[in-house]
């Protein structure tokens, strides 16, 4: 079996980046450490095209896995480094070939680079060599420059040789900047925890808002998101979550409201708590898990009567998604058999039975009048309970 000492990262949309380019490859830097530091041996070198990790005898498999929740890597392959000769060159170029062949018939090709111009072969001429060599020693193999099954790649740096088979696809996306912090509000559905992982790919570091209604909703809906958001540390690493009580604010909008426009009025009321939430903890946007035309709550009307209530820009990731689009992502990064234990949320437990699907401005401010807005958003953020999720541990940090 080859003997893979390395994994090369490759950047992908970071390469686009001009200026800000030295800025994000920091942070991915940054993060593949954060996700390898269970692995003491490992180094990680960067450079300005790729990162190298240097394995140092640790298994491939599990830093391979690790490295691919990390947003900011386009793809990534193990490889095994050599020196600046040829005939070693070939002598690794025919293990790896073996290994990943194992016997099968198979084509193949092979595609040097040569950014180390003092090495005194020639690109083509190595395809050539390297090529004939592997082609001599094996057997049900050959070569398929177009399509082949297999491709061999040949990196002549200047520190040496590097040579991969396999090229396995990354998370893409952006690495995480401190600096981007948004506010995710997040309920216990399928939709909102695929907006926060959407929201962490384009570079954004995210804090989670849950409204939370006991007796109305139980501890294990609560648990449900603290798991969801356990699972959302997996690619952006530790995260805040902010657990508002909105027991009193929803038993005030039942009770005052008229029963069409109590979910337009929760939602706006929701809006408002983030926005102060957003304010307190320096969040400059605040995202949700509105898909366009899904819901009540989620037509253009509806989005236009409660984004009224806050300044703050609104991203929304899924707006122009399914629902089936939605739940293969949510199944594709281990959400979805925890969005569907049956333990409903605050919004499910209240829902009226005729929810206003274009619901109006003016009548939303005409029914607040009504309504004591100030005095319940400052309750519910007084309320706040805010905990540190980590990516590590298996227990919450609680945050005085």
């Amino acid at each position: 079996m080859a003997m893979y000492d390395h994994i090369i990262i490759r950047y992908g949309e970071i390469s686009l980046k001009g200026k800000n380019r030295k800025g994000f490859i920091t942070s991915l830097k940054k993060r593949v450490k954060q996700v390898l530091t269970d692995y003491d041996s490992i180094e990680v070198h960067q450079s300005f095209d790729r990162m190298v990790v240097k394995l140092n005898g640790a298994n491939h498999e599990p830093v391979i896995n690790k490295l691919k929740t990390v947003f900011g890597i386009h793809s990534l392959s193990v490889a095994i480094k050599t020196e600046h000769d040829l005939d070693l060159i070939k002598e690794k170029a025919l293990q790896l070939v073996e290994d990943q062949q194992r016997g099968e018939s198979m084509t193949f090709k092979v595609t040097v680079r040569r950014p180390f111009k003092q090495f005194p072969h020639r690109s083509q001429d190595m395809n050539r060599d390297i090529g004939g060599f592997v082609l001599r020693n094996t057997e049900n193999l050959t070569v398929d420059v177009h399509n082949p099954g297999m491709e061999l790649k040949v990196e002549v740096k200047q520190d040496g040789a590097y040579l991969s088979c396999n090229n396995s696809v990354g998370a893409g996306g952006l690495p995480t900047v401190q600096d981007n912090k948004v506010m995710l509000m997040l309920s216990g559905g399928i939709d909102s925890p695929v907006a926060g992982y959407l929201t962490m790919k384009r570079g954004v570091k995210v804090e989670a808002v849950h409204f939370h209604s006991p007796p109305f909703t139980s501890e294990r809906s609560r648990q449900k998101v603290e798991d969801l958001v356990k699972v959302l540390t997996r690619y952006g690493g530790d995260i805040r979550l902010h657990v508002v009580p909105f027991t009193n604010t929803q038993k005030t909008i039942q009770k005052e409201m008229p029963d069409n426009y109590s979910m337009t009025i929760m939602r706006r009321m929701m809006m408002r708590i983030t926005e102060k939430l957003a304010e307190q903890n320096h969040a400059l946007a605040i995202a949700t898990g509105e898909s366009l035309g899904q819901v009540a709550s989620q037509t253009i009307q509806s989005m236009n009567t409660i984004n009224e209530v806050t300044n703050y820009p609104i991203l929304r990731p899924l707006i122009s998604m399914d629902k089936l689009e939605i739940m293969k992502i949510s199944r594709a990064i281990d959400l979805y058999d925890i969005s569907i234990r049956p333990y409903e949320d605050c919004c499910t437990v209240f829902l009226p039975e005729a929810p206003k699907t274009k619901p109006k401005r003016e009548h939303a401010n005409k029914f607040e009048q009504y309504l004591p807005v100030d005095e319940l958003v400052q309750e519910a953020v007084a309320g706040v309970e805010t905990i540190i999720i980590n990516e590590k541990d298996e227990e919450f940090s609680d945050l005085l």
